[in-house]
């Protein structure tokens, strides 16, 4: 069975900090109540959540782990259009924007 979230107090913990440098990761947060600097994030996570998580039970983390690639690599990435970059999908907007830099 997978874990609960994480409490908001827990990601700025000493302990947490602590352990994220421990296994060699650096945390990604910036100020402590800053409203957006985990915006998209949180979008993301609420997007999968709907799209994905929430529509069956998942036997192993192996199964949901393949699950959750697919969907991102499947379909949220190649696919899905986004209002924040223009309705296009993350890979077109990349694409576009590889275009533009190189013929600069």
């Amino acid at each position: 069975m997978l874990q609960p979230p994480v409490e908001p107090a827990q990601y700025t913990s000493w302990i947490f900090g602590h352990r994220l440098r421990e296994a060699g990761l650096l945390g990604s947060m910036g100020r402590v109540a800053s409203s957006q600097d985990n915006a998209a994030m949180e979008s993301f996570w609420s997007i999968m959540q709907r799209e994905l998580l929430d529509r069956r039970a998942w036997e192993t983390r192996s199964e949901l782990a393949s699950a959750i690639f697919e969907w991102i690599e499947g379909w949220y990435n190649p696919r899905r259009r986004h209002s924040g970059i223009e309705m296009r999908s993350p890979h077109e907007y990349e694409t576009l924007y590889t275009t533009t830099t190189h013929a600069a």
